[in-house]
C-alpha cells in the first residue's frame, strides 16, 4: 500500500482546488460540482470534497467550535519563508496571529482551514 492523497472538506471544492493550484504552481487535475484533485508537486495529491455543512475550522481550537482535525503542511525548498508567506497571501492565504514555531508560519486558506509553510532546520 502507498499513501497518494488526502481530503479536505469544503464548501466549494473547485474554488478551493483553484487556491491550492496557485499556491503550488499547478493546475487543477479534476474537477467536478462535488469534488476537485490537485497533483502537488512531489507525487501527493490533495482532493477537495463538498461538505454539505461545512463549517469554517477554528485555530487554535476553541471549546464547542469546529476544531481543524488536520493540517497540510508545505516544505518551503528555496530557504525564504518570508517570500513563501507573500507568495501564499498574494494567492488568497491569510496569515495567523499565533506563530508557535520558529521554521513555521500557519496561515488559513480562504476557506479557514490551517495550513503550515515550513523551512527544514537541517537544510539551513
Amino acid at each position: 500500500m502507498r499513501l497518494t492523497s488526502v481530503s479536505v472538506g469544503t464548501e466549494r471544492p473547485r474554488e478551493l482546488a483553484e487556491f491550492y493550484a496557485r499556491l503550488l504552481g499547478t493546475t487543477v487535475a479534476l474537477a467536478e460540482d462535488d469534488w476537485a484533485l490537485v497533483r502537488a508537486p512531489g507525487g501527493l495529491s490533495v482532493g477537495f470534497e463538498r461538505e454539505r455543512h461545512f463549517r469554517r475550522p477554528v485555530w487554535p481550537s476553541v471549546a464547542g467550535e469546529q476544531t481543524a482535525s488536520q493540517h497540510l503542511d508545505i516544505e518551503v525548498d528555496d530557504g525564504d519563508l518570508d517570500a513563501a508567506v507573500a507568495h501564499a497571501v498574494a494567492c488568497g492565504a491569510v496569515l495567523a496571529n499565533e506563530q508557535p514555531q520558529a521554521h513555521v508560519r500557519v496561515l488559513f486558506d480562504p476557506h479557514g482551514h490551517p495550513f503550515c509553510l515550513w523551512l527544514d532546520p537541517e537544510r539551513e
